[in-house]
């Protein structure tokens, strides 16, 4: 299976568990013109939630990821992989990973038409860079 990877730099915040608030931290970055490839949010716990994406680039769009209290997050990287959607192929890249010794922070992954698009969070940047070796090179082995 070819794989493409690439690094995602991750914005993070914490928001309110209310209606509106993930539109909040939104609205900035949608006026300011920034194109996310990923967006999560989710509860963290009751009355607090936590939301994460990126890419954010420019000048202009980390402004507005600043003013809408959105960080760089320095505790997390990430990695874009897109691939041909095949059943178990999701499982592959886990079992691939696992066998390496990589411990996942989180994987969300969606499938649009033929193809599909997984973001994986890692702790560690060394853990990231190994992750992309091993998929770029899984899809040289095809």
């Amino acid at each position: 299976m070819a794989y493409t990877v690439s690094k995602v730099e991750m914005w993070t915040a914490e928001i309110d568990d209310r209606v509106g608030a993930l539109d909040a931290k939104l609205a900035p970055l949608a006026d300011a013109g920034v194109d996310l490839g990923i967006v999560v949010a989710r509860r963290q716990q009751p009355g607090k939630g936590v939301v994460f994406a990126g890419p954010i680039k420019g000048a202009k769009g980390q402004k507005a990821a600043s003013a809408a209290g959105l960080t760089r997050a320095t505790d997390l990287t990430a990695l874009r992989v897109e691939g041909a959607n095949k059943p178990g192929d999701c499982r592959k890249v886990t079992r691939l990973l696992a066998n390496a010794g990589i411990s996942l922070r989180g994987l969300t992954a969606s499938v649009c038409g033929s193809r599909y698009v997984m973001t994986i969070g890692f702790d560690y940047e060394a853990d990231a860079a190994k992750a992309a070796s091993l998929l770029k090179g899984e899809g040289k082995k095809q």
